[in-house]
């Protein structure tokens, strides 16, 4: 059996995760609004310059919000896995993610697309971080499993790590 003690700094984590939430409507929002203003209409996807003259404002946009999207699985996945073991790391980092995904979208949208790339180094240190919490966290319980194992040839095993207490 494996019991789990959440840090009440994990709610920090959470807050990220809603963050990201609204960050998330509100690109939709302004992909909405681009829609209108260029006249691409649903379900187009991508506008083509033949077909639209702003085709490539429209497409920076819807861009900018897709890559975010694209993203966003593994942003949540890494923030809630090593915020359990870190999670005022993984706020702060989380935290850093989306300001930089917010100024990655910001200035996708001003139709340069190389304007992207200024907030791009910032999002992926986040990323990485991130990353790295997830496998300290999965090391760590990795080092308790092999720590209950030796001992359970005894029928003993009481293995305390920070954050857990496996017991056989």
């Amino acid at each position: 059996m494996v019991s789990v003690e959440v840090h009440k700094e994990y709610g920090y984590v959470v807050l990220d995760l809603v963050l990201y939430a609204f960050l998330n409507t509100w690109m939709s929002i302004q992909v909405g609004n681009a829609r209108k203003k260029y006249k691409v209409p649903y379900p187009t996807l991508y506008a083509t310059e033949s077909d639209n003259k702003d085709a490539k404002l429209f497409n920076c946009v819807q861009r900018g919000h897709q890559n975010s999207i694209e993203y966003m699985p593994v942003f949540f996945v890494m923030l809630l896995v090593g915020g359990i073991q870190h999670p005022r790391i993984a706020a702060g980092l989380g935290a850093l993610y989306i300001i930089a995904r917010f100024f990655y979208f910001k200035l996708y949208s001003t139709g340069n697309p190389q304007n992207r790339l200024k907030p791009v180094g910032l999002s992926f240190l986040a990323l990485f971080g991130l990353i790295i919490c997830a496998a300290s966290f999965g090391v760590n319980l990795m080092v308790l499993l092999f720590c209950c194992l030796i001992f359970s040839f005894y029928n003993i095993c009481i293995c305390e790590g920070s954050l857990f207490m496996f017991f056989t």
